[in-house]
């Protein structure tokens, strides 16, 4: 007799001060499904405290309307700007406080880790990892910018890591939520099975994706 798949949501996010991308899938098993994703605009606002206050609410109404289990988010980059290190991290903790909020367990992944459990390659460009995130979702567009992708990929990467034991000590930081947390599932690497389900696909494979 066979048993029904537990389901439950990842949502991962991109951290940006001008676009925060962000991207919602659904688990069944080892099925995976977009649910949504987009960024969340913030070019346009010239107070800093302002775009903080957006970046919390906003984070918090998607986490109300589609219930994700676990929030993933990119750990900012170490760069020679120190402000601009300031400003994402600082957006970074604000989206991370809003899950935090609704008592929702909290990683967190480095960029080339998020890169490297997509197309196999820490190196990849945004446009590598917009490929392959639609292929394995199966979309049938791509969003008018890239951060949505890379929110998705956030994710993913999450899932992949969380199934596989290796990945797992050596991916993620958790940060856990008010009610603390259950351990990652173990399982096999969903990178590996879809290599060999797809054995054509190289790493420099590149999508046609055009910016809006």
């Amino acid at each position: 007799m066979n048993q029904e798949q537990p389901t439950y949501r990842i949502m991962g996010i991109d951290p940006g001060t001008n676009y925060m991308g962000y991207g919602i899938i659904e688990v069944e098993g080892s099925k995976l499904r977009s649910v949504v994703m987009g960024d969340i605009d913030l070019h346009t606002m010239s107070d800093p405290y302002r775009k903080l206050r957006y970046i919390f609410d906003r984070v918090s109404r998607l986490i109300e309307d589609y219930q994700p289990k676990e929030v993933a988010l990119e750990s900012p980059f170490f760069g020679t700007n120190v402000q601009s290190m300031l400003k994402l991290g600082r957006a970074q903790g604000v989206a991370m406080a809003a899950a935090l909020n609704y008592d929702k367990e909290v990683f967190e992944y480095a960029p080339t880790r998020v890169k490297q459990a997509i197309t196999g390659s820490g190196a990849a460009s945004k446009e590598q990892v917009a490929a392959i995130v639609k292929r394995m979702l199966k979309l049938e567009y791509m969003p008018r910018r890239l951060d949505a992708t890379d929110g998705m990929a956030v994710a993913m990467c999450h899932y992949f890591t969380a199934r596989t034991p290796i990945s797992q000590a050596m991916g993620s930081a958790r940060v856990k939520g008010l009610g603390g947390g259950k351990k990652a599932a173990k399982g096999s690497s969903s990178w590996e099975t879809f290599l060999r389900q797809n054995p054509e696909r190289k790493v420099g494979d590149t999508a046609s994706t055009k910016k809006r």
